[in-house]
């Protein structure tokens, strides 16, 4: 796999993770919207710490200057 998301691309997938993360630890609730929402806080991470976004494969877009 190579990478395919930038680094500021990286950096705003955490802050948006964290802050849902954040925001679910807070709100002390359960429910489906809550796996949801731990669900794609997870998948931003892992892309956030890869590098790699599989969206962006299928997509054709690379925000990471590699061509």
């Amino acid at each position: 796999m190579e990478q395919n998301v930038g680094a500021i691309d990286r950096l705003s997938r955490l802050v948006v993770a964290l802050a849902i993360l954040i925001v679910l630890v807070k709100s002390g609730k359960a429910g489906l919207l809550t796996a949801l929402a731990l669900i794609t806080s997870g998948s931003l991470l892992s892309s956030a710490a890869s590098g790699y976004c599989s969206l962006y494969t299928h997509l054709g877009v690379s925000t990471s200057g590699k061509i």
